[in-house]
């Protein structure tokens, strides 16, 4: 395949993930019933997949809600969703942790709780109606960004989603992810003759910014959002997280 042919591909894989974003006329119904309650077994299932989660991190505390959200929460699912739990606790509750500086006490937790997330997550290939399954530790003061959020513990919802149809600009999503995907690529062919490490970081981190700042001006169909769970759904993102890996790995190797 020609690198032309490469690129017209890419694009066009792109122009489908970008036409996953669109909202659907309903939930989906092998999750929701007609009147927008989960199914009972699937509720059940997911519950139990919770405490097996919840029991494999070794820490105490008090579980405040487990809720179900993303886009299986609202009407833009599509094949590329994932079945996103959230486990609501109090990071100030933890037993055995103290300190007055809360920040410092939120950001220890946070990051100890998405290494346990990440090794579950890796570790088990569970579905749900053919959905990846992605758990997560959240501080219950941490705000909702999702537009659907179902508590599954109580069997209700706490953000409704929202049906109204929302406009996409397909255009400048596809140039915007163009743009990170250019930068990607020119770090992996430079990473080749340069350590490109610290360009890696800066990177994430306007990616991060890039995205929270549309969140929080535009919500889940900002395009800055958009832009970021395409350039997740199609290999991008873990593009960026391999190579980072990849260096590490051969900095702490020895070779001769």
């Amino acid at each position: 395949m020609s690198l032309f042919e490469e690129l017209i591909e890419d694009r066009e894989g792109d122009e489908e993930i970008i036409s996953s974003f669109r909202t659907k006329d309903s939930l989906d119904k092998n999750i929701f019933n007609d009147d927008l309650v989960i199914n009972d077994l699937i509720r059940e299932k997911l519950l139990k997949i919770s405490d097996d989660f919840i029991e494999s991190l070794g820490v105490k505390f008090f579980v405040h809600d487990i809720v179900l959200t993303g886009s299986l929460a609202n009407y833009n699912w599509s094949k590329y969703s994932d079945v996103d739990l959230h486990i609501l606790i109090d990071f100030d509750e933890i037993e055995g942790v103290e300190s007055k500086d809360s920040q410092m006490v939120y950001n220890i937790m946070k990051e100890f709780f998405d290494a346990k997330k990440n090794v579950w997550n890796e570790k088990h290939d569970i579905k749900i109606k053919g959905y990846d399954v992605e758990l997560y530790v959240q501080d219950v003061d941490e705000p909702h960004v999702s537009s659907g959020v179902y508590s599954l513990l109580n069997n209700k919802w706490l953000v409704k989603p929202n049906k109204e149809k929302t406009s996409i600009d397909d255009r400048m999503i596809i140039q915007k992810g163009e743009e990170y995907e250019k930068k990607i690529d020119r770090l992996i062919k430079l990473s080749k003759t340069k350590d490109v490490s610290q360009k890696i970081d800066d990177l994430r981190k306007k990616l991060k910014s890039f995205r929270q700042s549309g969140l929080e001006s535009g919500g889940e169909y900002s395009y800055e959002n958009l832009t970021f769970k395409l350039l997740r759904r199609n290999g991008y993102i873990e593009k960026l997280l391999k190579l980072k890996t990849d260096i590490q790995d051969k900095k702490l190797s020895l070779t001769q």
